[in-house]
């Protein structure tokens, strides 16, 4: 394991976050290499769409893998006179404390708003913190973890 899953294990412990870390010799990036890797079809990942708002607050959409993000309906539903935009990588890298496409569904501070469709499986992979873990959680542990808002946010 990496750093940033080993540091994402030890804040699940810390925090008694109800999930299981997985790791892999293989690149869990997209969610079609993490849909090969676990062997599961792509309707049971989700992941954290990274955006920024204009004054600067991180929002994390969480959407299931077949999915996309809107920036128009997460602004709506966080009430933003402009949509937020899509986050660099650096900026996730920063802001969140890991790497575009391994970033987690919790363990940072940012808005998260999970769209009412993850909700329909009763478990999903997120990203573990690294581009070769994820985490296999419900999705009701997943927003215990992250206290997120649900809401339509797909396009």
């Amino acid at each position: 394991m990496d750093g940033f899953a080993v540091k994402l294990e030890a804040y699940m412990k810390a925090h008694g976050v109800q999930g299981e870390l997985l790791w892999f010799d293989q690149s869990c990036h997209s969610v079609a290499e993490a849909a090969h890797a676990v062997g599961a079809p792509e309707s049971d990942f989700v992941k954290n769409i990274c955006m920024v708002a204009s004054d600067g607050r991180l929002v994390v959409a969480v959407v299931k893998g077949e999915n996309r993000a809107s920036t128009t309906a997460v602004g709506n539903v966080l009430g933003l006179a402009e949509r937020p935009r899509t986050a660099t990588p650096d900026e996730i890298l920063q802001k969140t404390g890991y790497p575009c496409g391994g970033t987690p569904s919790f363990g940072y501070s940012a808005v998260f708003l999970v769209d009412e469709r993850v909700l329909e499986n009763e478990v999903v992979y997120s990203g573990g913190g690294s581009t070769q873990a994820l985490v296999k959680m419900a999705p009701v542990d997943l927003l215990s973890a992250n206290h997120g808002q649900v809401a339509r946010i797909r396009k």
